[in-house]
């Protein structure tokens, strides 16, 4: 019976790393980046969110966001039974929230 360490000892060349290997990587890895940044546009760029949009977001509760909703901090608007908030209302309940800290 072999020794562990003694088979983890033996490599052969093709196991072998070299620093051109790397940079090959990372070029190649630089580029898979680039061309997933360029097909995804970020969810920022939608003007209207859905509420599991916003709850995700925001990171709340349903009830938290229902609350929001009913007290009149968030506007919203309601579409064939799909509830929908304008990003820039929920860019200006932050900076209502910032002000009235003050």
């Amino acid at each position: 019976m072999r020794n562990p360490s003694e088979s983890r000892m033996r490599m052969t060349k093709d196991q072998i790393v070299t620093v051109e290997d790397l940079e090959q990587f990372k070029k190649e890895l630089i580029e898979l980046f680039k061309g997933l940044i360029k097909e995804k546009p970020t969810s920022t760029t939608k003007q209207w969110l859905k509420s599991h949009e916003v709850r995700k977001l925001l990171d709340i509760s349903t009830g938290k966001l229902l609350t929001l909703r009913i007290n009149g901090v968030l506007p919203y608007t309601r579409i064939g039974g799909v509830i929908y908030y304008n990003v820039d209302d929920i860019h200006k309940m932050f900076e209502d929230q910032k002000k009235s800290l003050k």
